[in-house]
């Protein structure tokens, strides 16, 4: 099997566009360069199916490496024979590989190769050929040496007949599918650690079928066998499992299959069942795995792409009670204006003062709209706020701040504003996510954001490589402004990375602002092929060519050109002209394949057009301040916070979230919660149950 072959039993996607994907990727280009500037080439595959075959090239080839292993350790042996090559060769299943392996790995001695070391192999082959005879009168030849007696010698060929049936690939195999269709999670409670497992205490006597078992619940309980509070085991029925080996195995109903029987049992309980049911709940955690990192990829890039309100002065407010409210101001390009600290709440509760300040800053700084964070106390700042006189109209946000704190003792923070303390990090951080969260969370590690559903419990390598592939299709998906950008920004930049992204920053630091694509030819290490990759992606306002603010690549200008000429009318008069568009026909540019064509015409109607949408204000209800104001069968507004496997938790107002769990989210059946909520959504809600002693409210979407 080659690897196009391999792909395609994969993913089904046609042989072409894999071939031509798989070259772009070994000539250096990006998924998001692919999938938007080489769809021609693709067939218009998707970033999806692009990353698909980026991952499992890369599996095929660790298979194929994992296959040459294997086939040097055996012909290290002497033990290689053309078949068993072949099988290897062939294999491309990573367990059935390991099967094949397993009766040449090295490993520690065992009590079947003690047995072979007396001399006890012949006998266990005259065992399990059961053709009649004494098993007790077979022995009795090979009691000699350090095999006192026949017992002895008939335990010995047990331990190798239970290592052969162990060792066997087909019966291995076989009993794994076994595993896979038919195991039982147990768990139970360790005992003793009642008191410190009580948020398992559902798990503390449980049973499910292992492949029905959701993946949250899944890591729930890994979590708690980590934590040492559980313990799990993962098996199907014993007496299922011994009647299939004893249904390979054994052939008669003589003394040696009764021998054969015994060791089956024997193989069965100490090797196979312990070997499978780890394959089995490693699989699980696998799945699991891959569930959750899915979760919080979506929700990851609905947070990346939330709404921005754009280049305006803010004041932000990092909320707080005892040490006071800590207040920036910014202007439109985020740059830190001044800052001081306010304490409206107890124990000082000097409100009137804190009022004054915040009108005099917004007078003084020309602020556009406020951004108070979502923490603590931020319901009450935000109470406070809306009271405040201003000298002109105001928008309060209310912004998820979680991750500030990470970012705000960050080395990416200590660079930034070196001469400020945590605090005012901080409120720098909330006030730019109001402008633009998608350059503000780029400094912060995805994890931290809040977002997440076991993202501790999880492969990290998977975790890290899925986040940044998010980030990296948010970031090009928008575009970004090469005048403006952060260095952090720019390294997601297909092409770029942190050492080009440098290299731009002091190169507009040098001669000042870039006026075109073509200078960033200029930049220091900038090759033709990260400019290809790059150049798409990044804007030039109110530069040179009003093309380079679009998504337009530099590469198809000059079919713009042709067209403008065409229509005999200037580049600038064409670009936003929808009623001269509509008139440009494909057929009249039959250089042009079709997805480009289609790709220009839509950017040429709205160019440089942010995909995110506009960012909105939700109005809490004013009589909900904490989780006691609550009463089953309020309806109450909220922001979509977290969106899991299981439900979504919803912000009305208050410290605690509620959840609704995926069962009050729709009339119907729901498999998948993200296929009918969304991060950042906002909706109605009906509250089903509140339990303040354990900070719990329980929620129904209202459609």
């Amino acid at each position: 099997m080659n690897q196009v072959q391999y792909i395609i039993n994969l993913t089904s996607i046609p042989t072409k566009s894999i071939e031509n994907t798989l070259q772009l990727l070994h000539e250096g280009a990006t998924v998001p360069f692919i999938s938007r500037y080489r769809k021609e080439a693709t067939n218009g595959l998707d970033e999806v199916q692009i990353t698909a075959i980026r991952d499992f090239s890369k599996k095929f080839d660790e298979l194929i490496a994992r296959q040459q292993t294997i086939i040097n350790a055996i012909e290290e042996q002497d033990k290689l024979t053309a078949e068993l090559k072949s099988k290897i060769e062939d294999c491309f299943d990573a367990a059935l590989l390991e099967d094949l392996y397993l009766p040449f790995k090295q490993k520690r001695q065992t009590k079947g190769d003690k047995a072979k070391k007396l001399g006890l192999e012949p006998l266990a082959k005259m065992i399990m050929a059961q053709r009649g005879g004494d098993p007790f009168q077979m022995a009795e030849r090979f009691v000699k040496g350090e095999v006192v007696d026949e017992e002895m010698a008939l335990s010995g060929a047990n331990d190798i007949i239970a290592e052969w049936i162990n060792e066997n690939a087909s019966s291995r195999a076989r009993l794994r599918q076994m595993f896979q269709r038919k195991a039982i999670i147990h768990a139970k409670l360790v005992k003793g650690k009642e008191e410190l497992a009580e948020k398992y205490r559902d798990y503390f006597d449980f049973t499910e079928a292992l492949h029905k078992c959701a993946s949250h619940r899944f890591l729930a309980l890994y979590r708690a066998e980590r934590e040492g509070l559980l313990s799990l085991k993962a098996q199907p029925e014993q007496e299922e499992a011994l009647e299939f080996l004893e249904r390979f195995y054994v052939k008669g109903n003589d003394a040696c299959s009764e021998l054969v029987k015994t060791a089956t049992k024997d193989a069965y309980k100490r090797l196979l069942a312990p070997s499978l049911e780890n394959e089995v709940l490693q699989e699980a955690k696998e799945k699991a795995d891959l569930a959750a990192i899915k979760v919080f990829s979506t929700n990851l890039k609905q947070l990346l792409l939330a709404p921005p309100l754009g280049s305006k002065r803010i004041l932000a407010i990092d909320p707080g009670f005892r040490t006071g409210c800590k207040v920036v101001c910014l202007d439109e390009a985020g740059n830190l204006l001044t800052n001081t600290t306010i304490f409206p709440h107890p124990p000082q509760n000097d409100s009137k003062a804190a009022q004054a300040k915040l009108a005099q800053l917004v007078q003084a700084y020309k602020i556009e709209a406020i951004a108070i964070g979502d923490g603590t106390a931020g319901r009450e700042t935000e109470y406070i706020v809306k009271k405040t006189h201003f000298d002109r109209d105001l928008t309060v946000f209310s912004v998820r701040e979680d991750g500030a704190s990470i970012y705000s003792a960050s080395a990416i923070a200590r660079k930034e504003f070196p001469d400020y303390d945590v605090t005012v990090r901080g409120a720098v951080s909330i006030g730019r996510r109001l402008m633009d969260p998608l350059a503000e969370l780029v400094k912060i590690d995805p994890k931290s954001v809040g977002v997440g559903q076991y993202q501790h419990e999880v492969n990290q390598t998977f975790l890290k490589n899925a986040l940044d592939d998010v980030i990296v299709s948010s970031v090009n998906a928008v575009g970004v402004d090469v005048n403006t950008a952060s260095p952090y920004l720019l390294s997601y930049v297909s092409g770029l990375g942190p050492t080009l992204a440098e290299n731009i920053i002091a190169y507009r630091t040098e001669k000042g602002r870039i006026e075109s694509r073509n200078d960033l030819k200029n930049v220091k290490r900038m090759g033709d092929k990260a400019f290809e990759q790059a150049a798409g992606f990044l804007r030039i306002r109110d530069g040179e060519n009003p093309l380079d603010n679009s998504a337009l690549h530099p590469e198809t200008y000059k079919f713009v050109q042709l067209m403008a000429k065409r229509l005999k009318i200037e580049l600038s008069d064409l670009i936003g002209n929808e009623a001269v568009i509509k008139e440009i026909k494909a057929a009249d540019y039959p250089e042009i394949d079709s997805f480009t064509f289609e790709d220009l015409i839509k950017e040429l109607k709205k160019p440089g057009r942010d995909p995110r949408k506009t960012a909105k204000v939700l109005e809490f209800d004013a009589s909900i301040r904490t989780i006691n104001d609550l009463r089953v069968g309020m309806i109450l507004p909220g922001i979509v916070t977290n969106v899991t496997a299981f439900g979504a938790f919803v912000n009305i107002g208050i410290k605690e979230n509620g959840l609704i769990h995926k069962s009050q989210l729709a009339d119907v059946y729901v498999e998948n919660p993200a296929d009918f909520i969304q991060l950042h959504e906002h909706i109605d809600v009906q509250v089903l149950e509140v339990d303040p002693d354990r900070k719990r409210v329980g929620l129904k979407k209202i459609i």
